[in-house]
Order: structure tokens, then sequence, then C-alpha cells
């Protein structure tokens, strides 16, 4: 048993992957990180232009693929290939948890971030062309997003809500996930099956609040550098909890619904000074998923804590907000300017990834 078990069976929180790899795939890796206790997987663009620009992988598979398509279907033919891959591997966890675990997640294209039809549109044709029970389509938080979430959670499919940065719209989040969750009732379709996380990101929070205080510049501001995210994230946790109790929420429970469980995203520490497992450690809690790219994992393994700490100083957490506001930090323009960046920067390696398909297909006899 690793302390990845530990954490599940005793905080119940689920630790999910943060990566995925053809080579993990075929070569093992990812079984291996399941029988560790690896409970799902997530991926992006930013993942799969990682993944493809290195080694020769995908080489034979999109020579073929390019006689018979263009470059961006060529794409995702491969992606969902490794996607179909990691959902076979994760099956039994998906089997053995009842269907809580052993998700893997796919993004719908960053192109869609502004567009909610097509968004509609492409997230019901990933769940239909892959067409497996432990897949979960990601669909990012931005203002067109919500609808779409709404729309693809009300015909009873798995979503995985993504770039979420701020308590507004994670707030927009859950309500979008019941007042999905009551149109399936009101139409007298089963519930119990459809599952969601709400992946809301952290460590970029510090990033960008940091260099805010750092330009502020006072004593009062720089000691209250790293302390933002954690504290956005376990009000988060504590929303989370009154929001998912209460009239309404029972009425639901009482027809088999599930929660929406917070998944921490954004997990590796960005600054070298904090500690390397700061948006681990203190944000363990039941009915939370952790996302860890492979570097966090491994740490996690060698010496992470295995104690609930999501509901550590949550009024501590209030005052910190508070603070940040009277110095001039306001945490809905953070919100916004990293919801901006986030999709930026999945359009960008998505761009970058079609351009080097692009130029290897133009070397290819096709």
């Amino acid at each position: 048993m690793t302390r990845l078990h530990d954490l599940f069976t005793e905080q119940g929180q689920s630790p999910w992957i943060d990566n995925l790899t053809r080579a993990g795939i075929s070569g093992g890796q990812l079984k291996d990180l399941v029988a560790d206790g690896i409970r799902g997987v997530t991926s992006n663009p930013t993942i799969f232009q990682k993944a493809m620009s290195a080694g020769d992988a995908y080489d034979e598979q999109f020579t073929k693929l390019a006689r018979q398509m263009s470059t961006e279907d060529a794409y995702w033919a491969m992606v969902c290939d490794d996607i179909r891959g990691a959902l076979s591997l994760l099956k039994p966890v998906y089997d053995e948890s009842d269907g809580t675990d052993g998700f893997v997640s796919l993004e719908v294209s960053p192109a869609l971030a502004a567009d909610t039809q097509g968004t509609v549109a492409s997230a019901r044709h990933l769940h239909e062309s892959i067409n497996r029970p432990n897949l979960m389509v990601k669909i990012p938080a931005t203002a067109e997003g919500i609808p779409a979430i709404r729309t693809m959670l009300g015909e009873g499919r798995n979503i995985n809500i993504t770039l979420i940065f701020g308590l507004d719209r994670y707030e927009a989040v859950i309500d979008a996930y019941l007042d999905a969750l009551e149109s399936l009732v009101a139409a007298d379709k089963d519930i119990a099956g459809v599952a969601s996380v709400a992946s809301f990101f952290v460590s970029r929070v510090d990033t960008e609040v940091d260099r805010r205080l750092e330009a502020i510049g006072s004593s009062e501001a720089q000691e209250l550098r790293g302390q933002a995210a954690v504290a956005q994230a376990r009000l988060a946790y504590r929303m989370y909890q009154q929001k998912f109790s209460g009239a309404r929420w029972d009425a639901l429970a009482a027809k088999g619904a599930r929660v929406q469980r917070p998944l921490w995203a954004s997990t590796s520490t960005k600054n070298p000074e904090y500690p390397d497992l700061l948006y681990v450690d203190s944000l363990i809690g039941p009915n939370t998923v952790n996302t860890m790219p492979d570097a966090t994992v491994e740490a996690f393994c060698d010496h992470g804590t295995i104690a609930c700490t999501i509901e550590d100083e949550v009024d501590r957490s209030a005052e910190i907000l508070d603070q940040l506001g009277r110095l001039g930090v306001d945490m809905g323009d953070v919100a916004a300017t990293l919801e901006d960046e986030g999709v930026a920067s999945f359009s960008k390696s998505y761009d970058e990834l079609l351009q080097s398909l692009e130029d290897k297909r133009s070397q290819l006899d096709v």
C-alpha cells in the first residue's frame, strides 16, 4: 500500500494524475500508477502537445491517418485512441468504486471556449464517439461554457468543469449541476449515474496574487504572499459543503444523485520558495479529488501528509481574502485574468501542435 491508497481510504480524497502519454499507456507506467493508488486521469491540450512532440510514438499512425483525413481530424483520432487506452486501464477502478472514480478526462477544443453551441456539439460528439461510461468530457467554466455544461449534464453526460479560478464562477458551476439534475428528475430520468467534478485551479492563483502583492510592496502585502490560493480553495470547499446540503440537495440525493466533487487542479508548486506539496497537503478532505502531475505524485508518495486539512483555519481563510481586498487585490479580477490566460495557453498549445502536425504532413507523400 502507498500513501496514495491511504489518502483515499483514510481521508476520502481521490488522487488522479494530470498527465497522459501513449508511452505511459503502452509501456505500463499508467497501469503501475493505478496499482499504486491513482484513481483517475486528466488531460488537456498542453499535455497532448508535449506527448505528441516527444519522440516518434505517433508517427506511424499519423502517416496513415494523414492519407485519409485532415490534420485536425487526425489529431483527434490519435487523442481518442489514447483516451480509449486509458479508459480501459481505469475501468476496473470505475467498476470497483461504483462509478465514483476511474474516469479519464478529455477536453473539448480550446477554440470553443467562447462558443456555447460549438462546445455542446463537440462534447456530445466526444461522448458518443468514444462511448465509454468512465469518460469525462472537460468543458471550461467560461461564461459561454456554463450553459453548455448545464446542457450536457442535463443529457446525463459526465462532465469535468475546468478552468475555475474564483468563488463566484464556482458557485455558478455548482448551480448548473443542480439545475441539470433537477431537469433530469423532472423528465423522469435516472440521475444516479451522472458524475461530475469541478476543477478549481490553485497554484496559478498564488502566482497572480503574489505578482500583485509584490507590486504593492508593503510589509503587509509581502506577508500575504503564498496564502491566497489555499485560502480561496478552503472557502470553495465550504461553499461545496453548503450547496450540497439542505432541502434542495436532499431531494436530489433521495433520487440517487452524487455530489459534484471539488477537484484541486494546478497543484504543482510554481514558486520554489514554497513547500513542494503546499497545494496537496493543505487541501485534503472527503469527497474531493486532487489531480497531480508526475513529479507531485512522486513527492506525495515520498513524504505526503495523510490528514484532513481542508477545513483548517477556514475563518482565517476568509480574513486573508478580506485583507487582500483592502490592499487592492481584486480576487474577481484575478480570476478573470487567469481564466483568459488559461484559455489562451491551451489555445496556443493546440495551435502549435496542429502546426507541427501540418509541418510533418507536408513532408509526407500524401
